[in-house]
């Protein structure tokens, strides 16, 4: 496996081929609960981190309730898509170039941090952690339940599990209101899947 740090070229090449039809995919009816979640957690106006942000769907509703908004994706075909729906330049950056102080109100990492290597994830928490202003806020989901592999679409998935993501919240730093939740379904390759999605403020 061709790893480069935190990104998987294999993967990164998928969604820079395959950008325009995966920026078709159905995003549902309804937002995720844990949107809305970290939305009601937010600062009026807050400034939020959309990292991995895909096509841009979660940056435009993030602004449309009027947060200012960063997003990343380390696809340059996809940040070119988000910028295209953004009207203005995304970030085309890995988890690993991430560099921000203090910056955001919130981090948002929706499907995105699984598709880096295990051993990764401290340093990308840490650097989430750094990103994050006193008392901010982060949600994280991402596949667990199976050994690191691929998908049928040659995505790479690490599959971390509580306890690999518990050793890595502990590395970045201190943490308060951590919520886990589990759930099971279906994902882009429409395989149900085991999920974990994290809820985490920084110690103020």
């Amino acid at each position: 496996m061709n790893m480069n740090k935190s990104s998987d070229e294999t993967t990164l090449d998928y969604y820079d081929t395959q950008a325009q039809t995966y920026a078709q995919k159905d995003h549902g009816a309804e937002l995720p609960a844990s949107f809305m979640r970290l939305v009601r957690a937010l600062p009026s106006g807050g400034h939020v981190l959309d990292l991995g942000s895909g096509d841009g769907y979660f940056s435009i509703e993030f602004e449309a309730r009027g947060f200012d908004v960063t997003a990343t994706d380390g696809s340059a075909g996809l940040a070119a898509i988000a910028s295209q729906h953004l009207k203005r330049p995304v970030r085309v950056e890995r988890f690993d170039e991430l560099t921000d102080v203090a910056a955001f109100d919130g981090v948002w990492a929706h499907a995105s941090i699984h598709h880096a290597p295990l051993d990764a994830l401290p340093d990308i928490l840490t650097r989430i952690y750094r990103s994050l202003k006193p008392g901010g806020v982060f949600h994280m989901s991402v596949k667990t339940g199976k050994p690191a592999g691929r998908d049928k679409f040659d995505r790479f998935y690490c599959y971390p599990s509580r306890a690999d993501i518990d050793a890595a919240l502990a590395a970045a730093g201190d943490w308060q209101d951590t919520l886990f939740e589990t759930t099971h379904r279906s994902g882009y390759d429409g395989v149900a899947t085991d999920w974990i999605i994290l809820f985490a403020r920084k110690t103020a």
